[in-house]
């Protein structure tokens, strides 16, 4: 293996093409650097047809023969599949200090092309590669102050943002706009500011609700409940009865029931007999038309 001896950083692998040097032929260009988190260290590079298309394919660092403008392999049989579940490209990674101080997130990282082991890592406010430096400041940590990794978190030791080597200044920190993470003053309190639809009128006052009960709480009635009912049965059988051993009390008689009340019968007045109005009217007796002649004239 010809591999220069100076560092590289990730950024200048991406998009670099990967040929092979018995025939010449392009197999694809490097999308994607992928790194042995534990370890720190370069095991593989991902490659693609293009830089975002095609599929996923790897190159171990082993089969690189040369890197430079262009990346040699011997032949077609260097790039095969790999499973990257154990592995990280780190990009985005939070950084954070023992005491919870954020320092940034990962940008890239400086290794070695020979052995593949990194030796710092580019941070930044944003852990976007495809922003230009020039309109963030970056710097560069030394991997020495890695104290534990995890899958989306770093953590170093505490103290390291004062170890940082500054790369490039940003666009906002040039005119005074901007800060680094960790000197950003996040102590300052404001006073939250309540919607008018959501404002009491005057002399209202808003309702009480009773405190919520934790999920621990309710845990723990469930597992004593069995403990408080077995110190209830206890303090029971502590009960003192003799005082009532002088005391003889009647046996509770049961309740008879009453006999229903007699009803006297309540004598109806007699109703007038009512005319069937099927009936044929019957023709008027002679006293009776003069009675109705009289008292019409």
């Amino acid at each position: 293996m010809t591999i220069s001896a100076q560092l590289l950083q990730r950024a200048d692998l991406i998009g670099t093409q990967v040929i092979t040097r018995d025939t010449g032929r392009k197999l694809g260009v490097i999308n994607q650097v992928w790194v042995d988190i534990d370890q720190r260290q370069v095991v593989a590079l991902g490659v693609r047809n293009t830089l975002f298309t095609g599929e996923q394919r790897f190159v171990h660092l082993d089969s690189i023969g040369q890197i430079g403008d262009v990346i040699l392999v011997e032949n077609d049989d260097a790039v095969e599949s790999m499973n990257t579940y154990n592995y990280s490209t780190l990009v985005d990674n939070e950084i954070v200090t023992e005491t919870g101080e954020i320092l940034g997130k990962v940008r890239g990282f400086k290794f070695d092309p020979q052995t593949g082991e990194i030796t710092d890592l580019i941070l930044a406010s944003l852990g976007l590669p495809w922003i230009p430096a020039q309109l963030i400041s970056t710097y560069e940590l030394p991997v020495e102050e890695i104290v534990s990794t995890g899958p989306d978190r770093i953590i170093v030791f505490e103290g390291a943002e004062t170890r940082l080597r500054q790369l490039t200044v940003g666009l906002l920190e040039r005119v005074g706009l901007g800060a680094p993470p960790w000197e950003t003053d996040e102590d300052d309190y404001y006073q939250p500011v309540t919607p008018s639809s959501n404002q009491l009128p005057s002399g209202a006052r808003s309702p009480v609700y009773p405190p919520q009960r934790s999920r621990a709480e309710y845990q723990d009635d469930w597992e004593n409940a069995p403990r408080r009912r077995r110190r209830q049965s206890e303090a029971y059988d502590d009960y003192d009865t003799s005082y009532e051993e002088e005391y003889e009390y009647e046996p509770v008689r049961p309740r008879q029931a009453k006999p229903p009340a007699k009803v006297r019968p309540v004598d109806l007045p007699e109703s007038e007999p009512q005319s069937d109005p099927w009936e044929e009217p019957q023709p008027m007796k002679l006293e009776q038309r003069q009675q109705e002649e009289e008292y019409d004239y």
